[in-house]
């Protein structure tokens, strides 16, 4: 085998495991995501093992090459990674669907170990542990390329995933199919160890051109504090600004499905830039550029014209994302140390982008009240600027500019704790009331803000409190399907609380039961906001995921079942299945509706549901609700009902609308599902 075949093996091995390795993430994710609820906290828990897995790998990685001699490293690879296929296909096994009594964060740590654990590991080991053996073969190799080429295979898996795959290939299918890819793997992987075996070297010497970026690199006592600091904090930082801005933009500024894509995308393609060459860091040019976009960040925390205009904001904020990491990365790269230091310079950078998704995802919504994150993370780029930079004019400019990043994050927090009348956050987001009092004291309302989303809103005025407001009025589908299934002692379900608002169709006698997965929006339903305690109904909240709560509850006989879960991207997709329809059914009475409110600006859902209703037998309408009364919005509501008469009466018939079919769309189910094709 000539050198350039065995370059292009090893360049192989790392490309599909760095793919393999971000394609395994979604489709876990999504194999477990109906059992434990739908929400962003089973995603959360899956990044926080990724993260500590990729850790655990370099770890190895490092050990492994700097304690063992060749022959021992390749042997006990090679074993993982036949024991590995074991593992094969990753299909999560009906047996670690929760019970109930168990707490469902450790439940899906222990099915992520046991189902994908051993071959993530070792996808996760392949980069540092490959480019080592590179570094041993090749003397003349450029090896810090070989990083590169791997966050190009990851950006490629990022994007192929929502675009090329999820859209073609159900649940099961895509399992089977990286399963293959995994095997492949598997074989490169032990033909790369084979050749490093037979003409690896024990000792690495570093060349003239890896010794001069790190003159002192040739003996081991020149890595200490000060090199693993330099590693770890600009990784740190970067990923605690890409987060930070994902939240921002995803939560503040526009709810719209794969926006989480872009920021990703950028901070993958900086690695991809910054270790592919020297040519692309351009400090006298970047440095100017990064401050100025750090300065705007900054100003439009508290000015909402430019923080939170979705044309301005998305362009700034990812602008912005992308000079930052250009420099964390590129400032990285300069510091890369010669080959013998290859796995510990890895393990310190994977460390530190550990360190910033832990502080981001697990940390920040324990401390902080509201997304604050990104503020303090421009401040702390700042300070950092002064550290990795030399010259002196940077430094200056960078201390002013995280005193003046400081001054707008202080005024943030002045803004939100003076204009609120409850500010709080847990791990489902920021929740925020507000009173509007401009105008007219009959006009005069309260709010619950979630993000950039309003999810309710009463009216102050004691005569005007027990009104239905925004999207749920009398001539809403919902509001229609209450009145035209109403009888004595009416039954009603809620899937997703908000305000309450829905209480007050609620006569003596009648049964509301809301589900909220969110226990500070039941806090604030019931302090913030009178609905529920003024409804002549009995009312009874229940915590936890609608979905997970029906299917162990008994018959309820719901002569209505309002699901209102769906705001701009954070769709609950186990909601809107084939599995969800049925169990929804289980719990109707034989004439009743189930109305889901399917107003969104960026996706369309109406023709998803009306695919199931018509496999199932059902009958639906489109309801649309355009109105000119200055409370209550615009709606659209899909009602479906066993009989098409429940459809028929006069009222519903009137306000049906048609639902515009979507050529060649799925049956969504647990299964399969994809937003990508019902995007606006």
């Amino acid at each position: 085998m000539n050198s350039l075949t065995s370059k292009l093996l090893f360049a192989t091995t790392i490309f599909i495991s760095a793919f393999a390795l971000f394609l395994v993430q979604p489709i876990i994710a999504k194999q477990i995501l109906p059992w434990f609820g739908g929400s962003a906290t089973v995603w959360a828990i899956c990044m926080v093992f990724f993260q500590m897995t990729l850790l655990i790998g370099y770890a190895y990685s490092d050990f492994v090459s700097h304690q063992l001699k060749p022959v021992y490293q390749v042997i006990s690879h090679v074993v993982l990674l036949l024991i590995s296929l074991s593992f094969l296909p990753i299909i999560a096994h009906s047996q670690w669907k929760p019970t109930g009594d168990e707490d469902p964060s450790w439940l899906i740590i222990k099915l992520l170990i046991f189902t994908i654990g051993l071959p993530y590991f070792l996808l996760s080991t392949t980069g540092p542990l490959i480019q080592s053996w590179v570094a041993r073969t090749f003397t003349d190799s450029r090896v810090y390329r070989y990083f590169s080429l791997s966050n190009l295979a990851s950006l490629l898996a990022l994007i192929c995933y929502p675009f090329l795959i999820e859209s073609r290939a159900a649940i099961e299918g895509q399992a089977y199919m990286w399963s293959v890819a995994y095997a492949v793997f598997v074989l490169a992987c032990i033909g790369s160890g084979i050749y490093f075996l037979r003409h690896g070297q024990n000792n690495i010497a570093p060349s003239k051109e890896e010794s001069s970026l790190i003159p002192e690199a040739s003996s081991k006592s020149s890595i200490g504090f000060k090199n693993y600091f330099l590693w770890v904090a600009p990784a740190c930082m970067a990923s605690w600004m890409l987060m930070a801005i994902t939240n921002h933009i995803t939560q503040n500024v526009a709810s719209i499905p794969f926006l989480w894509l872009l920021p990703l995308t950028l901070y993958l393609l900086t690695f991809v830039l910054c270790f592919e060459s020297d040519r692309w860091y351009r400090p006298a040019i970047i440095w100017p550029i990064t401050a100025v976009l750090m300065s705007l960040c900054a100003y439009g925390l508290q000015n909402r014209s430019v923080g939170a205009d979705i044309w301005v904001a998305i362009p700034l904020y990812s602008t912005a994302l992308f000079f930052v990491c250009m420099v964390m990365h590129a400032e990285l790269a300069c510091m890369r140390p010669s080959s013998q230091y290859l796995t510990r310079f890895y393990l310190m950078v994977s460390m530190g982008g550990a360190i910033g998704g832990f502080m981001i995802s697990w940390i920040a919504p324990r401390v902080l009240a509201a997304y604050y994150e990104l503020g303090i993370g421009l401040v702390l780029v700042s300070l950092l600027m002064m550290i990795l930079i030399q010259w002196r004019s940077i430094k200056t400019i960078a201390l002013g500019l995280s005193i003046f990043c400081g001054f707008y994050l202080y005024l943030q927090i002045e803004d939100d704790f003076n204009g609120a009348r409850w500010i709080g956050r847990n791990f489902y987001g920021t929740l925020i009331t507000a009173d509007v009092t401009d105008g007219p004291a009959n006009e005069h309302k309260r709010l619950l803000i979630h993000g950039s989303i309003k999810h309710g809103e009463q009216y102050l005025e004691a005569s005007r409190k027990k009104e239905a407001t925004a999207y749920y009025g009398a001539t809403s589908g919902v509001g229609l399907a209450i009145a035209n299934t109403h009888q004595q002692n009416q039954k009603v379900g809620v899937i997703g609380l908000g305000a309450g608002t829905l209480a007050v169709y609620g006569k003596k006698g009648d049964i509301y039961r809301m589900y909220e997965l969110n226990p500070d929006v039941i806090e604030i339903a019931n302090k913030e906001f009178s609905f529920l305690k003024d409804s002549d109904a009995t009312i009874t909240t229940v915590l936890g995921d609608a979905r997970l709560s029906l299917e162990k509850e008994a018959r309820q006989q719901f002569d209505v079942l309002a699901v209102d879960a769906f705001t701009g991207d954070s769709i609950p997709v186990h909601l809107v299945t084939q599995q969800a329809m049925t169990l929804y059914w289980k719990h109707m009475k034989p004439n009743g509706i189930v109305a889901f409110h399917v107003t969104n600006q960026y996706l369309n859902l109406a023709p998803v549901l009306a695919n199931i209703a018509k496999q199932q037998g059902l009958h639906y309408a489109l309801i649309k609700d355009v109105t000119d009364n200055p409370s209550l919005r615009d709606t659209d509501w899909i009602l479906i009902a066993k009989e098409q008469s429940v459809l028929e009466q006069s009222a519903i018939r009137k306000a049906t609308g048609q639902i515009t079919p979507i050529p060649k769309l799925g049956f969504w189910s647990d299964d399969f599902n994809n937003l990508l094709e019902v995007t606006k």
